[in-house]
């Protein structure tokens, strides 16, 4: 391992998620793969600078009625796999299998129903978030190459993205693709050091189809995940260290205004932070949170959560009908059956 990949490994465990402490875990067979059982502290600077934005309107746990009507009293979170590093990124594929990110492996894997776990591409770039363009092809925000890539049909992986006015992007973390083809993705700190640093901010951009880019948001202290609404209308954006998750609407040409805090995911009694989110197909909006995945209307209205074993970090809709919900969980990947399906990305 060259320094630069060591320096690497030792940074880019303060991805995606800000400050958790994953205990030491039994060694358990899962899926030909096995759990760590060394303890894992992954842990960040807070900045807890308050925050301009006006609240929406204040999330309440609407009860458990509301969310049996995503969720049946029977349906289980269950594990697929374990035996990672720190997995990220999840992106189900229309072939029929689900994409995700070990960022300090450096390794993107594929797995398939009923099947182990294999490399699909390594070394990755550190990859962060995934997703899939309408012509179905992977995109990816890597950390430690600090850009936007796309795979082609071909195999050659070619850069979308990776400075903004002649400065190299922070570090690329998670993305949504537009339905007019454009990328929105952001790009806060977590996979390089303070003195790598070439931007004064950490921001949320627009990659248009034609190439350009435009920073459309620069207020973030940690932008993380990111998801349009059904309709595309509204855009949001998960701030990791702030513990919030804001709405914008989106203008005709692309670009953001009328930005607030839509909601605030904050629990002291259980580890994680906003990280990924995905959007169901009635409007709902699901993002990782202390203690699992939060769930919420599109009102604002906290229907509930779904608790998952290991600290959540990332989201997507899998399956032929769209209505499992893939988790990436530290270590180990989940799911979970749900009632209505997502929005997803290639599709």
């Amino acid at each position: 391992m060259t320094p630069q990949l060591m320096n690497m490994k030792n940074t880019i465990f303060r991805v995606a998620l800000c400050s958790f402490l994953l205990t030491g875990l039994t060694t358990v067979p899962s899926n030909g793969t096995t759990e760590s059982s060394n303890n894992l502290r992954l842990q960040c600077t807070k900045s807890r600078s308050p925050s301009p934005l006006t609240s929406a309107k204040q999330s309440n746990i609407d009860g458990k009625k509301s969310l049996q009507k995503i969720r049946d009293d029977n349906a289980q979170v269950e594990k697929l796999a374990s035996g990672f590093e720190f997995i990220e990124g999840p992106v189900w594929h229309p072939q029929g299998f689900l994409l995700f990110s070990d960022i300090p492996a450096n390794t993107i894997y594929q797995w398939t129903p009923n099947k182990k776990s294999n490399i699909f591409r390594r070394p990755s770039g550190n990859a962060n978030g995934n997703t899939l363009d309408r012509q179905g092809r992977l995109i990816t925000a890597e950390h430690s190459n600090r850009r936007v890539s796309r795979k082609e049909k071909d195999g050659k992986i070619v850069t979308l993205a990776s400075q903004y006015e002649g400065k190299r992007l922070n570090s690329p973390n998670d993305l949504v693709v537009k339905s007019d083809g454009s990328i929105y993705f952001t790009d806060p700190t977590y996979g390089i050091k303070p003195e790598q640093k070439d931007l004064g901010f950490s921001g949320v951009y627009r990659l248009a189809p034609d190439g350009k880019l435009t920073l459309l948001v620069k207020d973030f202290v940690a932008p993380n995940g990111i998801a349009f609404s059904p309709d595309e209308k509204k855009l949001y954006v998960n701030d990791s260290e702030q513990n919030q998750m804001r709405i914008f609407d989106v203008k005709p040409n692309g670009t953001l205004e009328n930005g607030r805090i839509f909601a605030e995911l904050k629990d002291p009694s259980k580890q994680g932070v906003p990280d990924g989110m995905k959007v169901d197909k009635q409007g709902n909006i699901y993002s990782t949170g202390p203690g699992g995945v939060w769930v919420f209307s599109p009102a604002g209205n906290l229907l509930g959560k779904i608790e998952v074993p290991e600290t959540a970090a990332n989201l997507a809709w899998g399956e032929r009908d769209g209505k499992t919900l893939y988790i990436t969980a530290s270590k180990s990947l989940y799911r979970i059956r749900l009632k209505i399906p997502g929005v997803r990305s290639g599709y």
